[in-house]
């Protein structure tokens, strides 16, 4: 992608799976855009967290994992240093079962810190893929991800 000095590789395998496929596609995304993060201090999955709490403040944590479909004991694993750096605010609901999250004003200001590199990463996934792939991978991921009926 545009950040990398390596020599393009040939395409990859179209493998059979759409799992592997899929899996795979994810596994070099996340890797560029932590590479591309990599100043920022935060792991794109931290950044998505921040991302989503900005976006959607006072949302449970159900809710989150729903949004993000994430199971929640990884939910809760990616959240603790959130927690731990003082970004993220959890108070309980109506229902005290229920957790209501929230961006400190600590955390929004990371979130706005590392916006910057965030861009960086997404603008250059969307030049190696050029335009017209970039759309279409947003529309079939957000498509795809509205089957949650099937799991």
């Amino acid at each position: 992608m545009a950040e990398s000095s390596k020599t393009p590789k040939k395409p990859a395998l179209r493998l059979p799976c759409a799992c592997a496929n899929l899996r795979r596609a994810d596994r070099v995304v996340t890797r560029y855009y932590d590479a591309v993060m990599r100043p920022s201090g935060l792991h794109a999955t931290q950044f998505t967290l921040l991302q989503a709490l900005e976006a959607a403040s006072e949302i449970t944590q159900k809710q989150l994992a729903e949004l993000l479909e994430i199971d929640s004991t990884t939910l809760t694993r990616t959240l603790a240093p959130l927690r731990q750096r003082g970004w993220l605010r959890s108070q309980a609901g109506t229902d005290r079962r229920e957790l209501r999250l929230s961006l400190t004003a600590a955390g929004k200001r990371e979130y706005k810190r590392a916006l910057p590199y965030w861009q960086r990463a997404q603008k250059g996934l969307e030049q190696a893929l050029g335009k017209e792939t970039w759309d279409q991978l947003m529309n079939a991921s957000v498509r795809t991800a509205s089957l949650s009926e099937l799991g």
